[in-house]
């Protein structure tokens, strides 16, 4: 095997998995010498913030709860919740929920304190040191943000999402207990796992992959091509719940050292003009990605067939494109949409969405083949 690249890896210090684990975040968040801590959180798993702010009253922490962070999170998201932890003087901040709670979390935890503000950290290794220590808990399958060195809002004025990416947000603790996961709708289910689906594929199938992180962009494909089915059509099955969790934790394991690359990048824009669901929006356009950069690293996308049930069948590319069948059959059955029109996007957006797209150079940067402003837009155009 040829010499690798340098790579280097910031993980999440404690991780505690299993059923129950939630309530050991207290305890962890006392022991730290907390004496108030913000909950940042959304309305429809306020009940559970709830349960885990008892928890921490019994453990000597006076716990604050915000839980306005409801859909994809804005700059005023943001704004809000710093207001909300410098007015309430908190010294720890947990974010529990999916990859939005999550993020404004991590940049509440980052920017506390702190002389800088969001746009002077936008980007690649801005942000320099963090504020408070931070906690995350997912009770979604999807974002892995409970372990990732990267956040991402939307700026409303430029109508895109803009990501920070730097060690300094990888949480201290991060907390997978499957129970949390167990009252998803099924509509979260499907698009947050395949969302995780996106992560695992486009890590593997990237210019900067790297073998330590291959096989945890492989396992995660496995565990979602023989659980995400049965996850939305059992929610209490705890097995497949874990299961989908864990693939979650490895793709997000997989963003920080290699990240994601082209679909990432181009469904950006969907979710900043038309507020269409992250995962919606990835698992619509991984599959002509995928045709697109098949025809320079068709050997990837074979593995990645073989690592979603495909039997191979010896010729690089075939086996690529029953990879995409499979993706695309895994997508109807747990019943998303797959064309832009089903989401109202007409051919008149298009061209704007391919320019936005093109701003997104440090996730393009690492797609297998060069991706120009008119290759987006038929990527687009074949999505429609």
């Amino acid at each position: 095997m040829a010499l690798q690249r340098s790579l280097d890896l910031y993980q999440v210090p404690c991780v505690r998995v299993g059923a129950g684990v939630l309530m050991q975040c207290a305890t962890d968040c006392a022991a730290t010498g907390a004496r108030r801590a913000l909950i940042l959180t959304s309305t429809p798993i306020a009940q559970l913030a709830e349960r885990l702010a008892g928890a921490l009253r019994e453990a000597g922490v006076e716990p604050v709860i915000h839980a306005e962070v409801d859909g994809e999170p804005t700059r005023r998201d943001l704004a809000n919740a710093l207001a909300v932890a410098a007015n309430s003087q908190v010294d720890f901040v947990i974010g529990l929920g999916g990859g939005s709670a999550m993020d404004v979390a991590k940049l509440v935890a980052a920017l506390h304190g702190s002389a800088h503000d969001f746009d002077e950290i936008a980007g690649n290794a801005l942000l320099l040191t963090r504020g408070l220590p931070l906690a995350c808990i997912p009770t979604t399958a999807g974002t892995g943000s409970e372990v990732t060195p990267i956040a991402v809002i939307e700026d409303e004025e430029a109508e895109l999402k803009k990501g920070v990416v730097s060690r300094h947000l990888v949480p201290d603790f991060a907390y997978l207990d499957a129970q949390l996961t167990c009252s998803m709708p099924r509509g979260v289910t499907a698009s947050t796992g395949l969302d995780a689906l996106t992560h695992c594929i486009e890590a593997y199938a990237n210019r900067h992959s790297h073998p330590l992180v291959d096989c945890w962009a492989l396992e995660g494909i496995r565990l979602i091509a023989a659980n995400l089915e049965r996850a939305c059509e059992q929610p209490d099955d705890l097995a497949a719940r874990e299961a989908m969790l864990i693939a979650s934790h490895l793709g997000g394991m997989c963003l920080g050292p290699v990240n994601t690359a082209a679909v990432h990048a181009l469904a950006y824009p969907l979710g900043g003009e038309f507020h269409i669901a992250h995962g919606v929006a990835n698992s619509l356009l991984l599959p002509h990605v995928i045709r697109f950069n098949a025809q320079h690293e068709a050997g990837r996308y074979a593995a990645v067939a073989t690592a979603l049930g495909v039997i191979p069948g010896g010729d690089p590319h075939g086996d690529a494109m029953a990879g995409v069948a499979e993706i695309e059959r895994l997508s109807a059955a747990v019943g998303i949409d797959r064309r832009l029109s089903d989401l109202g996007i007409g051919a008149n957006a298009l061209p704007k969405m391919a320019a936005a797209a093109m701003s997104v150079q440090r996730l393009l940067k690492n797609n297998p083949r060069t991706v120009s402003e008119a290759d987006a837009l038929a990527i687009y155009e074949a999505a429609l």
